[in-house]
């Protein structure tokens, strides 16, 4: 009970209105693929756009698949491994990801081409250091055998400190905010995902991943922005201590407002410089008519990062201008895990002209099914969430324009999130959002979020990005309200008290 007093502060926070930004010039029910990159690209005002051959861009369906390209990336990696997570498991499979580690490290000590290998890791400090067998003792022993060449951070919320600290237990900690970002690099590759590493996410929780190959500049500005969270994050130490680095603030020994003041300035630091070095660089190139064919330069990168407490909402801020824009016969599919819309979101949905095609988990593919405790109501919370998101649907007579879809998979659990975007009159969508937001409170509130915006031309890709759309939503059903009205959709009081509280925090 202290514990969820000393919450109550927290739980006050409310929504904000929409952010409002300038509109579009262009219409957001374009008929045709032409121009769909300058139509959408209203978001290189925000943040930087870097363009890709849609060819390097390839969508990954299986958990097997990422933990297969990662392994192979790793071992083959000449310059650097970077890789950012919640947290690092500590099975067999996690162990064989730590032993290509090892592998590659060793190879570029004893390889004359490739002596200056780097590996870089960043976890969240409260998850990684959960038990005595956890991700810090995973990656200890590299960090002793190769410390010249290996650096693991760990983030710490500025928000658990003080009494909060002491009181909350350790298997709640990670609920006042955690490091979320899922990117995972190697040399001029990257994986944007919402999965972490460890060995469900390697074989049956179903995710969404993204590889981007031979694409060096989001490559960098993703390198740039782990290492500068980094940068304020505590550093491991190979006798398992940690320390930060000189000149930075204490994320829960100092000062609140000074961390996340040094926190904010480092990290937009690298959001400006990359902005700022993009637009001059796709200026030039348009009055130099240089580079790529046009047939090339067919898909933007725009990354879109989200750490309300540091003060960074952009992707916050993306989002929801999305949302708002999108045109009545445009339709969006959305995902979620965990179905938690933010008030502002929720509004957006009920009141846009677009489709919405909404999946998300059913409770027996809820990773929390079945667990101890508080925890194992989670399910039965997020069904009452539902069941209060389509009762407004229906009172609001938008029951053909607002879907609302489990997923169903026995013996599996259920974490994709993101978005397809399909302009009017087209079969495949143009536009994905992918990586670890939720679309919750606590991706938008509490933790440090990454994704991107992929809005591409490219016939194939968006073949790609349409079959992974249509593989997710056939393993589903659609909720009516009989669905509620099952026995095994029974939510008790108890369940329903608790609610506001597991909505904000989980």
């Amino acid at each position: 009970m202290s514990s969820v007093l000393l919450l109550a502060p927290l739980l006050a926070e409310t929504d904000p209105a929409p952010h409002r930004v300038s509109r579009p010039t262009g219409s957001a029910g374009a008929q045709r693929t032409e121009g769909l990159c300058s139509h959408f690209r209203w978001m290189a005002e925000h943040v930087p756009a870097f363009q890709v051959p849609g060819s390097h861009v390839h969508i990954l369906t299986s958990p097997d698949q990422f933990y297969q390209a990662m392994k192979a990336r790793i071992k083959t990696a000449q310059r650097r491994v970077v890789m950012a997570s919640l947290y690092l498991g500590t099975g067999q499979l996690e162990q064989e990801l730590v032993d290509c580690m090892e592998e590659a490290l060793q190879r570029s000590q004893d390889n004359s081409q490739s002596p200056d290998l780097k590996v870089s890791i960043l976890l969240d400090y409260t998850r990684g250091s959960r038990g005595k067998i956890n991700s810090r003792t995973m990656l200890l022993p590299l960090l002793q055998r190769f410390t010249s060449q290996m650096r693991v951070s760990l983030y710490h919320t500025p928000d658990l400190r003080g009494l909060l600290r002491l009181l909350v237990p350790q298997r709640f900690n990670e609920t006042i905010g955690v490091q979320h970002i899922k990117v995972y690099l190697f040399d001029d590759s990257i994986i944007i995902s919402g999965a972490n590493l460890s060995d469900s996410y390697f074989t049956n929780r179903q995710d969404r991943y993204v590889l981007l190959e031979n694409c060096r500049e989001v490559a960098d500005f993703f390198c740039d922005l782990v290492e500068a969270v980094g940068d304020v994050s505590l550093q491991l130490q190979p006798d398992d201590s940690v320390t930060m680095l000189e000149g930075m603030v204490h994320p829960y020994k100092g000062n609140r407002q000074d961390f996340s003041a040094v926190a904010r300035k480092r990290i937009m630091e690298v959001v400006n410089s990359a902005h700022i070095r993009q637009r001059l660089l796709n200026q030039s190139e348009d009055s130099e008519d240089e580079g790529m064919s046009e047939a090339e330069e067919d898909t933007w990168v725009f990354p879109l990062v989200q750490m309300k407490p540091l003060g960074i909402r952009v992707d916050e801020q993306v989002t929801q201008r999305l949302l708002t824009d999108a045109g009545s016969e445009s339709t969006v599919f959305l995902t979620s895990g965990y179905f938690n819309l933010t008030r502002a979101y929720m509004r957006l949905v009920l009141k846009a002209g677009a489709s919405y095609r909404i999946l998300t988990a059913s409770p027996e593919v809820n990773g929390f099914f079945g667990a101890k405790g508080v925890a194992g109501a989670i399910p039965a919370a997020y069904t009452h969430i539902a069941r209060q998101f389509y009762k407004q649907v229906c009172q609001g007579g938008q029951q053909e324009r607002v879907h609302l879809h489990e997923y169903h998979r026995p013996q599996w659990t259920f974490h994709a999130k993101g978005l397809w975007y399909y302009l009017q009159g087209q079969d495949r969508p143009c536009l994905t959002l992918i990586g670890s937001p939720n679309f919750g409170y606590r991706s938008v509130h509490r933790d440090l979020e990454a994704q991107i915006a992929i809005v591409t031309e490219n016939e194939e890709l968006q073949s790609q990005l349409q079959e992974e759309q249509e593989m997710l939503y056939r393993r589903s059903t659609e909720v009516s309200t009989s669905t509620f009205e099952r026995p095994d959709r029974h939510v008790k009081l108890w369940v329903k008290l608790v609610t506001p509280l597991i909505k904000n925090f989980f």
